[in-house]
Parts: structure tokens; sequence; C-alpha cells
């Protein structure tokens, strides 16, 4: 069961960020619990491109705990920043790239490629499949939530 709170926030991200305008999906543990998953939810995960990050902290400008800013570590880099919204932490990520064994950088992904749809609570809400927040994990070296999702979906 999702937490009231994640869903009011969630209400107000539907609102505030139509689809036709932003593009963006939730990512992570809410994405999964979305789908399914018994999972414990302790914040939001938002993917999105380079403009729609800063889009998003425009429109939620008043939230921002961290500015959207392009930053880098070992195997990751993207454009971050952090919203709080009713208590809820929400992680905005722009552009995300992995790194890859060869240490080049992948591409952005298309977001609309690896996402679907899901009803919930009145909201069709765009989140990453499963399938490929399993692989995605197995790629940040997050072996034990890829083993995690790849369970689940041995299941379904």
């Amino acid at each position: 069961m999702i937490d009231s709170r994640f869903t009011r926030v969630l209400h107000q991200l539907h609102k505030h960020l139509p689809i036709n305008e932003v593009s963006w999906a939730v990512t992570g543990s809410l994405g999964f619990a979305l789908q399914g998953m018994d999972v414990n939810v302790h914040d939001i995960d938002i993917q999105t491109d380079k403009a729609g990050a800063y889009e998003i902290e425009r429109r939620f400008s008043r939230y921002v705990v961290r500015n959207v800013e392009f930053s880098s570590v070992e195997k990751i880099r993207s454009h971050f920043g952090e919203l709080n919204i009713e208590g809820v932490k929400v992680e905005i990520m722009g552009d995300i790239q992995k790194r890859l064994p060869d240490g080049s950088w992948e591409a952005p992904i298309d977001i609309r490629s690896k996402t679907c749809f899901i009803n919930y609570d009145g909201l069709s809400i765009l989140v990453f499949s499963l399938k490929y927040e399993c692989e995605a994990y197995y790629k940040l070296g997050r072996t034990e939530k890829a083993e995690q999702i790849r369970r689940f979906l041995e299941q379904c």
C-alpha cells in the first residue's frame, strides 16, 4: 500500500506537469510499488530530460531543497535536483547517463521507449518498466535490487 502522502504529491505532480508539456516518469521504489512490488517507498524519484529537470524546478520553485545542476559520480551522471512537497522528498534526474564498462557514457535514454502508463488513484502515471529498471540496476552494480526485480518479474 502506498502512503497517502505520496498519493497527494503524485496528484500535484500530475496536475502541474502535463505529460504533453514535460516529459517525465516515476522511477525507483514508487515506480516499483505502482507496478505491484511490495517495497517500502521513502521518496519519489522522477526521471526526465535536461529541459524537463529545469522546468520541474521552475514549476515547483517554492519546494526546491537543492537546485537542479549537473552532477557526476563514478557510475552515473545527470542534472539532479530535489524538492520537498508536503514533507515528501522528490528527486529530479534529467538526462541520466550510466557509465559503460569501457569507461564511456551511454546516451541519455528516450523516456517514452522505456516506460508504460499505470492507472493509480484516478491518474495515468508514466513509470519505467520493471524490465528496464532491472537492467539499469545491473548496469549500476546494484545487483541485490536488480535481483529483487528479476524475481518479481518471474512470478508474474
